[in-house]
């Protein structure tokens, strides 16, 4: 999943909730301009704040590591 598809996912939960992007970013403590950046996929994941905002929106995150 790339970072447009990742923060489609979270617009269409966040909407799904009838949540703000206000609301969300207050749930996460992050700020709105971070969730804006993050459902629009220019934000570079860092994993606390998607913890955060998964965490507000209900959702688990399953994480799969690959070596190469």
């Amino acid at each position: 999943m790339d970072a447009a598809e990742l923060g489609a996912t979270l617009r269409a939960r966040r909407k799904a909730l009838h949540l703000t992007q206000s609301e969300t970013a207050d749930l996460a403590d992050i700020s709105t301009r971070v969730l804006s950046d993050l459902e629009n996929g220019r934000e570079t994941v860092r994993l606390d704040i998607l913890t955060a905002v998964a965490t507000a929106l209900g959702m688990n995150l399953n994480l799969t590591v690959t070596l190469a």
